[in-house]
Protein backbone atom coordinates (compact mmCIF):
# COMPACT_ATOMS: atom_id res chain seq x y z
CA UNK A 1 0.00 0.00 0.00
CA UNK A 2 1.40 3.40 -0.96
CA UNK A 3 1.45 6.12 1.63
CA UNK A 4 -0.20 9.42 0.85
CA UNK A 5 1.99 12.53 0.94
CA UNK A 6 1.54 14.42 4.20
CA UNK A 7 -0.58 17.22 2.65
CA UNK A 8 -2.92 14.75 0.94
CA UNK A 9 -3.16 12.73 4.16
CA UNK A 10 -4.03 15.89 6.13
CA UNK A 11 -6.76 16.79 3.62
CA UNK A 12 -8.18 13.26 3.76
CA UNK A 13 -8.22 13.42 7.58
CA UNK A 14 -10.07 16.74 7.46
CA UNK A 15 -12.62 15.33 5.02
CA UNK A 16 -13.15 12.32 7.29
CA UNK A 17 -13.55 14.58 10.33
CA UNK A 18 -16.18 16.64 8.50
CA UNK A 19 -18.16 13.51 7.61
CA UNK A 20 -18.02 12.30 11.24
CA UNK A 21 -19.08 15.74 12.50
CA UNK A 22 -22.06 15.88 10.12
CA UNK A 23 -23.13 12.38 11.16
CA UNK A 24 -23.51 13.54 14.77
CA UNK A 25 -26.59 15.60 13.77
CA UNK A 26 -29.64 13.38 13.28
CA UNK A 27 -31.51 15.89 11.10
CA UNK A 28 -28.53 16.15 8.73
CA UNK A 29 -28.78 12.39 8.28
CA UNK A 30 -32.58 12.49 7.88
CA UNK A 31 -32.48 15.15 5.15
CA UNK A 32 -29.43 13.59 3.48
CA UNK A 33 -27.43 16.83 3.65
CA UNK A 34 -23.79 16.53 2.60
CA UNK A 35 -20.98 19.05 3.04
CA UNK A 36 -18.16 19.86 0.65
CA UNK A 37 -15.10 21.49 2.15
CA UNK A 38 -12.83 24.06 0.59
CA UNK A 39 -10.34 25.15 3.21
CA UNK A 40 -12.38 26.52 6.09
CA UNK A 41 -15.52 27.09 3.98
CA UNK A 42 -18.32 24.56 3.67
CA UNK A 43 -20.91 24.19 0.94
CA UNK A 44 -23.99 22.25 2.03
CA UNK A 45 -25.82 20.09 -0.49
CA UNK A 46 -29.45 19.07 -0.04
CA UNK A 47 -30.34 16.43 -2.62
CA UNK A 48 -33.91 16.52 -3.83
CA UNK A 49 -36.26 13.82 -2.57
CA UNK A 50 -40.04 13.64 -3.12
CA UNK A 51 -40.78 13.70 0.62
CA UNK A 52 -39.27 17.23 0.82
CA UNK A 53 -42.08 18.73 -1.29
CA UNK A 54 -44.50 20.90 0.65
CA UNK A 55 -46.66 22.08 -2.24
CA UNK A 56 -47.17 19.35 -4.84
CA UNK A 57 -49.05 21.72 -7.19
CA UNK A 58 -45.99 23.91 -7.87
CA UNK A 59 -44.08 21.61 -6.84
CA UNK A 60 -41.96 23.37 -4.22
CA UNK A 61 -39.73 22.24 -1.38
CA UNK A 62 -41.40 22.73 2.00
CA UNK A 63 -40.42 26.01 3.68
CA UNK A 64 -39.60 24.16 6.89
CA UNK A 65 -37.10 22.01 5.03
CA UNK A 66 -35.51 25.09 3.48
CA UNK A 67 -35.35 26.84 6.86
CA UNK A 68 -33.86 23.78 8.53
CA UNK A 69 -31.31 23.44 5.74
CA UNK A 70 -30.21 27.04 6.30
CA UNK A 71 -30.02 26.62 10.07
CA UNK A 72 -28.06 23.35 9.78
CA UNK A 73 -25.63 24.98 7.39
CA UNK A 74 -24.96 27.82 9.83
CA UNK A 75 -24.53 25.46 12.77
CA UNK A 76 -22.20 23.18 10.84
CA UNK A 77 -20.03 26.10 9.66
CA UNK A 78 -19.63 27.23 13.27
CA UNK A 79 -18.91 23.70 14.50
CA UNK A 80 -16.46 23.13 11.64
CA UNK A 81 -14.52 26.28 12.57
CA UNK A 82 -14.02 24.80 16.07
CA UNK A 83 -13.02 21.39 14.70
CA UNK A 84 -10.59 22.95 12.24
CA UNK A 85 -8.97 24.98 15.05
CA UNK A 86 -8.62 21.76 17.10
CA UNK A 87 -6.97 19.99 14.18
CA UNK A 88 -4.56 22.88 13.63
CA UNK A 89 -3.73 23.05 17.34
CA UNK A 90 -2.62 19.43 17.28
CA UNK A 91 -1.95 17.34 20.36
CA UNK A 92 -4.87 16.16 22.48
CA UNK A 93 -7.37 18.38 20.63
CA UNK A 94 -6.49 16.84 17.25
CA UNK A 95 -6.52 13.35 18.74
CA UNK A 96 -10.03 13.96 20.11
CA UNK A 97 -11.21 14.99 16.63
CA UNK A 98 -9.61 11.87 15.13
CA UNK A 99 -11.60 9.77 17.64
CA UNK A 100 -14.81 11.60 16.74
CA UNK A 101 -15.03 13.44 20.07
CA UNK A 102 -16.41 16.84 19.12
CA UNK A 103 -17.42 19.85 21.18
CA UNK A 104 -21.20 20.23 21.54
CA UNK A 105 -22.96 21.80 18.56
CA UNK A 106 -23.80 25.52 18.72
CA UNK A 107 -27.33 26.23 19.94
CA UNK A 108 -29.71 28.47 18.06
CA UNK A 109 -30.61 31.68 19.88
CA UNK A 110 -32.69 33.19 17.09
CA UNK A 111 -32.90 33.13 13.32
CA UNK A 112 -34.60 35.21 10.67
CA UNK A 113 -35.32 33.63 7.30
CA UNK A 114 -36.14 35.48 4.10
CA UNK A 115 -37.84 33.22 1.54
CA UNK A 116 -37.01 34.75 -1.84
CA UNK A 117 -38.37 32.22 -4.34
CA UNK A 118 -39.74 28.68 -4.37
CA UNK A 119 -37.28 25.86 -4.01
CA UNK A 120 -37.90 23.66 -7.03
CA UNK A 121 -37.61 19.86 -7.07
CA UNK A 122 -33.84 19.75 -7.59
CA UNK A 123 -30.66 19.81 -5.52
CA UNK A 124 -30.13 22.85 -3.31
CA UNK A 125 -26.90 24.35 -2.03
CA UNK A 126 -26.09 26.65 0.88
CA UNK A 127 -23.07 28.48 2.20
CA UNK A 128 -22.65 30.20 5.55
CA UNK A 129 -20.48 33.15 6.45
CA UNK A 130 -19.60 33.79 10.07
CA UNK A 131 -20.09 37.53 10.44
CA UNK A 132 -18.80 37.73 14.01
CA UNK A 133 -17.88 35.11 16.57
CA UNK A 134 -17.32 36.15 20.15
CA UNK A 135 -16.55 33.98 23.14
CA UNK A 136 -20.18 32.92 23.64
CA UNK A 137 -22.28 34.17 20.70
CA UNK A 138 -21.78 34.08 16.94
CA UNK A 139 -23.69 35.87 14.19
CA UNK A 140 -24.01 33.95 10.91
CA UNK A 141 -25.43 34.73 7.46
CA UNK A 142 -26.48 31.84 5.20
CA UNK A 143 -27.68 31.80 1.59
CA UNK A 144 -29.32 28.89 -0.23
CA UNK A 145 -29.63 28.55 -4.00
CA UNK A 146 -30.32 25.97 -6.66
CA UNK A 147 -29.22 26.68 -10.23
CA UNK A 148 -27.53 30.06 -9.81
CA UNK A 149 -25.82 31.28 -6.68
CA UNK A 150 -26.70 34.85 -7.70
CA UNK A 151 -30.41 33.92 -7.42
CA UNK A 152 -30.84 32.63 -3.85
CA UNK A 153 -34.03 30.86 -2.85
CA UNK A 154 -33.66 31.87 0.80
CA UNK A 155 -31.36 33.68 3.23
CA UNK A 156 -30.94 33.38 6.96
CA UNK A 157 -29.44 35.59 9.63
CA UNK A 158 -28.91 33.88 12.93
CA UNK A 159 -27.37 34.17 16.35
CA UNK A 160 -25.95 31.04 17.95
CA UNK A 161 -24.72 30.22 21.43
CA UNK A 162 -21.26 28.73 21.20
CA UNK A 163 -20.24 25.85 23.47
CA UNK A 164 -18.08 26.75 26.45
CA UNK A 165 -14.51 25.96 25.86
Amino acid sequence: MTELPSQARAEAERDAALVRLAETVAYVRLLGVRFDRMGDELTARLPFAPHLVGNPFLPAIHGGVTGSFLELTGMMQLAWSVVLADIERGGAAAEAVARGAFAPMPKTIDITIDYLRSGRPRESFARARIQKAGRRVAHVHVEAWQDERARPIAMMRGNFLLPKG
